[in-house]
């Protein structure tokens, strides 16, 4: 198991933002978790980046416990903000060294890490340029491959595609969902946008904090007798029920 949530709650004064979340994703998958601004989704990712400390529930990321084994956890992950965290005055390989230093990298290895990723994310010609010179889909693909150096199991994207443009992200959501073939890597993708959740993906639905549901997206639509995601999202969030 990728990741095991179990029971989570999260209170910010007297409002449960999350409210008996339970999760179970497997190693090599692409997940889709779907839900409005304030649903919950980048209060559970701090969550999982330890950014919030858990107070009721469990998190076992790659089998470490958030809690009893947050560094063993968190080496684990690789995370993309929705607000960049990127350095603009320092180049593109120099973001990534210093990312590949905390980890704890080898030069040797930093170096052919560093490559490999900006060969995937076609940025070899721009490694020199400095972030601040990129434009925001450029940016965003350093970031991934910033998250990618050290070989996480897990990637989290907190709505990684906000701000671009279609073309834009539509080549990055491809480009992500092959990383799962490719390299075994499970990645859970936070979005608002309906139109980012193929058929293919598995389904995660957040409401008002709670999972309204976890299944594959086609068996959903399905099960409902629907014939998209934006008329499977409308019933479920109007009706209340849970899957």
């Amino acid at each position: 198991m990728a990741l095991n949530v179990d029971s989570l709650r999260y209170r910010y004064q007297q409002k449960w933002v999350l409210d008996n979340v339970n999760l179970q994703l497997e190693q090599g998958q692409f997940y889709a978790l779907l839900g409005p601004n304030g649903a919950g989704k980048s209060t559970l990712f701090n969550l999982l980046c330890q950014l919030l400390q858990t107070r009721d529930g469990a998190i076992d990321v790659a089998g470490h416990s958030t809690l009893k084994a947050p560094r063993k956890a968190l080496a684990a992950l690789g995370i993309v903000f929705q607000q960049s965290t990127l350095d603009l005055d320092l180049t593109v390989q120099q973001n990534l060294e210093y990312h590949a230093s905390l980890h704890g990298m080898s030069s040797k290895a930093s170096k052919a890490a560093i490559e490999r990723e900006l060969a995937r994310f076609e940025l070899i010609d721009r490694k020199k340029d400095s972030v601040r010179s990129l434009n925001g889909g450029h940016r965003r693909r350093v970031e991934i491959a910033r998250a990618l150096l050290h070989d996480p199991a897990i990637l989290l994207l907190d709505e990684a595609s906000v701000g671009l443009d279609m073309p834009t992200r539509d080549s990055i959501n491809q480009h992500i969902r092959g990383l799962c073939e490719s390299r075994g890597i499970t990645v859970l993708s936070s979005t608002h946008l309906v139109d980012e959740v193929l058929p293919e993906d598995h389904l995660i639905l957040l409401h008002q904090g709670k999972i309204l549901l976890d299944k594959p997206c086609q068996q959903a639509l399905d099960d409902e007798q629907v014939g998209g995601v934006k008329s499977l999202y409308r019933n479920l969030t109007t009706s209340g029920e849970a899957a």
